[in-house]
């Protein structure tokens, strides 16, 4: 267990914990919005094989993943950063400006398509293409990022209330694990059956390339989720005291 923090009142606070208490704030809450508006834009525009063979079993393990996946599960750790510090509020808000800056995102991308252009070219092509795309899966990524975030602030404060403050590692990989789950399966569905974005081979079983899509995005998340629990510690350990605060303290 790392050494409880002090956390001084509001009249002791000094200007400059106040200033790191802030700053941290928003670096944390920059790079989740940051990423969001980078998948929206991202996303499906390209799908990588990460596929790999079994080394002793010689079986073949299919990873197929869209390039918008690769840093989504970092998002997981700001916000379960945020929730320890600053509470379930704050983090929740943070949580909804995110939803907010999605729409904001197709907002740009639908009225750059529809007002007039002006030599038109190459350029125009890729930016119509990157559009048509981006609307292609903006609903499957608003309804799964807002579902999924959600239930990840919700679970890891239940699962601090439950423990007490204690089993970092719990709240950490059980709310993670549970909400990308639902974030995996909402948007690999949503984007086929809605939007028929996927890269699907019509004369194979949908429903088998769909649960490809799905346990790999997932095993993905799991994976970086597991690996992300050292780092999860030494930041919490180490901005507890940065900034004075206790995060027992912090709901």
């Amino acid at each position: 267990m790392f050494p409880r923090p002090k956390d001084p009142t509001d009249s002791q606070l000094t200007a400059t914990i106040r200033r790191r208490r802030e700053n941290v704030f928003l670096v944390l809450s920059g790079f989740f919005l940051g990423t969001l508006a980078m998948l929206n834009l991202l996303g499906i525009t390209r799908f990588i094989d990460l596929s790999f063979t079994l080394p002793f079993a010689g079986v073949t393990v299919p990873m197929v993943l869209a390039v918008g996946v690769l840093p989504y599960p970092l998002t997981f750790l700001c916000t379960d950063l945020l929730s320890e510090f600053y509470g379930k509020r704050r983090t929740n808000a943070v949580v909804m400006t995110g939803l907010g800056l999605n729409a904001w995102v197709v907002f740009i991308l639908w009225l750059g398509g529809v007002l007039p252009g002006a030599g038109e070219g190459d350029a125009s092509e890729v930016f119509f293409g990157l559009r048509e795309l981006a609307f292609g899966a903006v609903m499957a990524s608003m309804v799964a990022y807002l579902a999924a975030q959600l239930i990840d602030v919700q679970l890891f404060h239940f699962w601090k209330r439950l423990t007490n403050g204690r089993h970092l590692w719990l709240r950490n990989n059980g709310s993670t694990m549970v909400s990308q789950l639902v974030d995996s399966v909402a948007v690999i569905t949503i984007t086929h059956y809605w939007a028929g974005a996927l890269p699907i081979d019509p004369a194979r079983p949908v429903a088998a390339q769909l649960l490809v899509f799905i346990s790999s995005a997932y095993v993905f998340k799991f994976t970086i989720a597991l690996l992300d629990t050292g780092p999860f510690y030494v930041a919490v350990a180490w901005l507890g005291n940065y900034l004075q605060l206790d995060p027992d303290q912090q709901d």
